[in-house]
């Protein structure tokens, strides 16, 4: 029989991976660092997702489905958000948050 790891423990570890991601996203200049603040935030909820389906209904999987409709939305959000910064790249040379804003002029 697998030995289960008790759901305090890998809230402790979603929870910190949550704040780590909200930290990376607030305290980063470089867009390609914020948009990895926001995946891992992201991925953390979706582990979260699983654990709760799991620990509230076992041997159902619509936490599951949660996960991986959350997993194509990022999917899409980090195709778009690269494509952004290409563009930004091509014309200011440079992805850091404070020289975004030359684009306005």
């Amino acid at each position: 029989m697998i030995n289960h790891v008790p759901l305090e423990h890998i809230l402790l570890v979603t929870t910190l991976m949550f704040f780590i991601g909200a930290y990376g996203f607030l305290t980063r200049r470089n867009l390609v660092t914020m948009l990895i603040g926001v995946e891992l935030m992201l991925n953390s909820v979706n582990i979260n997702f699983v654990v709760f389906d799991q620990y509230l209904f076992p041997g159902k999987i619509e936490g599951h489905f949660f996960s991986l409709f959350i997993i194509a939305i990022a999917a899409a959000e980090a195709a778009v958000a690269i494509a952004i910064f290409i563009n930004l790249y091509r014309n200011i040379r440079s992805i850091d948050v404070e020289e975004v804003d030359k684009m306005k002029y």
